[in-house]
């Protein structure tokens, strides 16, 4: 018998962390690494939101532990958050605190699915969604868009998708790892797609204010679809908050109940100064935040430029958040040396290994044939990192 449970070995590793692990370990020998593997925003958190955590520190109230499902001043702060910026109806018995939005993904699916439940995923999809899925038993079905429809997949799709087993569809918008944004009349076509179903809706939008279309669209801001929607969202990406680790979300009070109670077994209430931070950034102006979302706009424009200058790379604009994810499988079956390209994983490690730039593969995403890039990075590292990667690509044969 072995120590390790099955249901761990099952689990991949996240890729992200992976290559950024692999990339640190080369940093340590020395190799000058330019990391655009993790999304992680650059910038520093801002100087209000520092200053409410000091002031949470030095007020000596919040040193026990908080409450389970968050701090009920925050939980109302979130709620109205909700209510006013995305429409959605909510109050604070529907918000949940948790670790980081990864710990709301996690409580939900843990709280939602049965064994062999299907969960539709929009695909390409964030790394951690189909093993979350697996590890609360369930099974991911992957609904794929294409490059010509900005990775988007449509609501036909859907519809041919679900079966009597679908328990639930996740998506994220923007979208990690394409940068796509659903506009509100997709939205709206996939929503009518699941009328007459009990198919609950889990709404990733962590990167709400990374939106370069102008508009921003929650599903669960549809009055048909109030009661079936699951929102998930964070300070991480628009606060520049990632070490922070709160996420949140605006449930039905049944799913909210359930989130509470299986947080309140793994890890009880969020970092309470971490809180009383996330307070101060969802209360406060967002002129850091537009100003941050202005930066990555500009990146996304020179990066764009720079990529589509790039042999063989299939390259479309994203439209939110700071990634792009070209189509890379022209490069499969090239090869320098001893070394072979086949398949996306072989091309980030030859890029990482060459051109000691990190990416991430699209395997670990849903689509093997591209890999992603993250331009949360100075303008002198992006233009540097791609000149490498061009550089190392013209070495394949």
């Amino acid at each position: 018998m072995g120590l390790i449970s099955q249901r761990l070995e099952a689990m991949e590793e996240s890729a992200t962390i992976a290559m950024a692990q692999k990339a640190r370990e080369l940093k340590s020998q020395g190799v000058d690494v330019i990391s655009l593997s993790l999304g992680e925003p650059d910038f520093k958190t801002p100087d209000h939101i520092q200053k409410a955590a000091k002031e949470a520190i030095d007020s000596g109230k919040y040193f026990g532990y908080p409450p389970v499902p968050g701090y009920p001043d925050l939980r109302e702060a979130i709620a109205k958050k909700f209510t006013e910026e995305n429409s959605i109806p909510s109050q604070a018995a529907n918000v949940v605190v948790s670790t980081g939005a990864k710990q709301s993904l996690a409580n939900i699916f843990m709280s939602i699915i049965n064994p062999r439940d299907e969960v539709i995923v929009l695909s390409p999809y964030w790394v951690s969604y189909a093993d979350l899925i697996q590890v609360a038993e369930g099974k991911p079905v992957l609904v794929k868009g294409t490059i010509e429809n900005d990775f988007k997949a449509t609501a036909a799709q859907v519809a041919a998708a679900i079966t009597p087993k679908t328990k639930a569809l996740i998506y994220s918008s923007p979208c990690n790892p394409t940068g796509s944004v659903f506009t509100h009349e997709e939205l709206k076509a996939i929503a009518d797609v699941l009328q007459g179903n009990d198919i609950v809706v889990i709404a990733d939008e962590i990167y709400e204010h990374i939106n370069f279309t102008g508009k921003h669209v929650s599903m669960g801001s549809f009055p048909e679809m109030k009661d079936r929607v699951i929102t998930v969202n964070g300070v991480a990406k628009g606060f520049a908050m990632t070490g922070w680790r709160i996420g949140y979300i605006s449930a039905p009070l049944t799913i909210a109940k359930a989130c509470s109670k299986i947080q309140g077994q793994f890890t009880s209430g969020a970092n309470s100064i971490a809180q009383r931070a996330t307070l101060a950034a969802i209360t406060s102006d967002l002129a850091p935040t537009r100003k941050m979302a202005t930066e990555y706009l500009k990146r996304r424009a020179l990066v764009h430029d720079l990529l589509v200058e790039i042999p063989g790379f299939k390259v479309n604009m994203p439209t939110g958040a700071f990634y792009f994810f070209p189509e890379v499988s022209s490069y499969y079956g090239t090869s320098v040396g001893d070394y072979k390209i086949n398949n996306a994983s072989d091309l980030c490690m030859y890029l990482l290994n060459e051109a000691h730039v990190s990416l991430v593969t699209g395997e670990a995403f849903g689509s093997p044939e591209c890999i992603r890039l993250s331009y949360a990075a100075s303008e002198s590292d992006l233009k540097e990192a791609i000149s490498r990667i061009k550089s190392a690509l013209e070495k394949l044969s």
